[in-house]
């Protein structure tokens, strides 16, 4: 990487008029924040526990129910502390004795470590396959809990979401889709808890976790809550459950990410649902994947074009060029968060794709990548 930023200016008629690009926290869109800004009065600095909050709850929490197609006996859990701390709330209170843990990069490795940490569970068991691909689940009789990840942001792979066959039909399949959620279907029917913060395709802020839980994952929770395990109250999954029944948290949310994530599952639905935002997405990424592909000097890091993700796209760049110096560049002329992963310690670079981000701009992004590039040749 260079010291100094290349001193490249890039033509403003190719640069996107949103130059936000990051894999997390993702772009918010302007009508989002001007939403907010027009309740702000009477909805910020109020309390969560009256109805002009509990309000907003109950829509994202039917506007979720709508747009995942999710079964009259699911619950859509709200807690506070984002997807990490969801991981230390499923150690606690839904995980038995024993689960099984797909690898596959920096973020789908991360829950297995925790796990393996409390002393009141079995080792975990740990399926790895190396980075740009993902590992299949097996069924253990041994297992109660299959922990899968439905994208992984850091290398840019996503997997289908397919309950083990074979699995004991008291296990849990849970299901860490944080870049996924709002932008790639999935089967209710496969899955029991499908969890996620809003900072990515839902475009909200993070601090914020939720749960889609099968009613499965509910007698689940209440069992291990009604047992002899301690459990601290902020991460009592049963507390949540109940709080959320209600449309709130158990301890004060940012209300700025409830109502920002709100308003995009509405859009989502307003526009089609599902089917709507996920499109916006594969055709975000199929940009950059065909555009990557016919590039003399970038090609996709995921070779199996089956397993490349709809949502972050992590393309490779050969010795010729440096993408350290391309982001930089991109950078410095408002194109922001294109750098690479960083523990992956490719020559790459990492695009959201997700929703929110029009497809003028993701065309002028690459056009701008193509501008750098042939400045710095």
């Amino acid at each position: 990487m260079s010291t100094n930023t290349p001193d490249i200016q890039i033509p403003t008629e190719l640069r996107p008029a949103d130059g936000r690009f990051a894999s997390g926290p993702s772009k918010v869109r302007p009508e989002a924040v001007a939403a907010l800004a027009g309740i702000a009065d009477d909805f910020l600095g109020t309390s969560h526990r009256k109805s002009t909050v509990k309000d907003i709850v109950g829509r994202l929490r039917t506007g979720l129910d709508d747009l995942f197609g999710l079964p009259d006996d699911w619950e859509v859990v709200l807690g506070n502390g984002g997807t990490t701390l969801f991981w230390d709330a499923a150690t606690f209170g839904l995980i038995e004795a024993k689960s099984q843990h797909l690898s596959f990069g920096e973020f789908s490795s991360k829950f297995a470590k925790g796990v393996a940490a409390a002393p009141f569970l079995a080792d975990p068991q740990v399926i790895s396959s190396d980075m740009g691909a993902h590992p299949v689940a097996v069924a253990d009789d041994s297992v109660d809990f299959y922990a899968l990840t439905h994208n992984e942001t850091s290398t840019g792979v996503t997997m289908p979401l397919v309950r083990p066959a074979g699995a004991n039909d008291d296990a849990i399949v849970a299901v860490d889709a944080t870049s996924a959620a709002g932008a790639i279907a999935w089967d209710p029917s496969e899955v029991d808890c499908y969890y996620f913060a809003p900072q990515k395709a839902i475009a909200s802020d993070g601090g914020l976790w939720i749960a889609c839980c099968s009613p499965r994952a509910q007698e689940r929770i209440t069992r291990i809550a009604d047992g002899h395990r301690w459990i601290p109250a902020g991460l009592d999954l049963k507390i949540a459950l109940d709080n959320s029944t209600k449309n709130q948290t158990y301890n004060t949310p940012a209300l700025a990410t409830i109502f920002l994530a709100m308003h995009q599952i509405e859009w989502f639905n307003e526009g089609g649902g599902m089917s709507f935002a996920a499109g916006r997405s594969e055709a975000l990424s199929g940009h950059v994947y065909s555009w990557a592909e016919a590039s003399s000097f970038a090609s996709p890091f995921v070779a199996d074009a089956g397993m490349r993700s709809p949502v972050v796209a992590t393309i490779d760049f050969d010795d010729s060029v440096s993408a350290d110096d391309i982001a930089a560049v991109l950078r410095a002329n408002g194109i922001l968060d294109t750098e690479g992963y960083r523990k992956l310690g490719r020559n790459q670079l990492r695009i959201a794709c997700f929703p929110a981000i029009e497809l003028s701009d993701m065309q002028a992004l690459t056009a701008s990548i193509d501008f750098v590039v042939g400045e710095l040749s």
